[in-house]
């Protein structure tokens, strides 16, 4: 293979298709509630870790703080979360899950979970242990900043 040619799959390829393909999937099926995949996230994130400022959440989401605002402006404006200030700091805004996603986060979480099931369907469960032990290698060999990181 010349320099300039590419192999027909790569690894980051595949897991940007099998991403795409997956939020797709959730945003169709999600769109009766009202939710994309974006605000899914967001709501996990509240779900699992309660209230949290603005800038957590965009750190976690891996966006800018200007994109979470203007996701939280319109999830607001839907119902699915109230901004409170800070107690300790009233410039910093804390998020929180409405009584709204209260009720239909569990309806959100099995859409996702057939997904995952449709995804993964034909798989051996020993094979899908297997991948989600490798995804986790990956993230965690990825999470941490080397020299070189920092040279670019």
């Amino acid at each position: 293979m010349s320099d300039c040619e590419l192999p027909p799959e790569s690894l980051g390829f595949l897991m940007h298709d099998a991403t795409r393909l997956l939020r797709r999937r959730f945003e169709v099926r999600a769109a009766e509630l009202g939710l994309t995949s974006a605000q899914w996230r967001l709501l996990v994130h509240l779900m699992r870790g309660g209230p949290q400022p603005q800038a957590r959440l965009a750190e976690l989401l891996e966006i800018e703080p200007i994109s979470l605002s203007r996701l939280a402006d319109r999830m607001q404006e839907g119902g699915w979360v109230e901004r409170q200030p800070d107690p300790h700091d009233r410039r910093i805004r804390i998020l929180h899950a409405t009584d709204k996603t209260r009720a239909v986060i569990g309806q959100a979480k099995e859409i996702a979970e057939t997904i995952y099931a449709d995804a993964l369907a034909g798989l051996d469960p020993a094979i899908v242990e297997q991948l989600m032990a490798a995804l986790r290698q990956i993230i965690s060999n990825l999470s941490h900043t080397t020299e070189t990181d920092h040279d670019r």
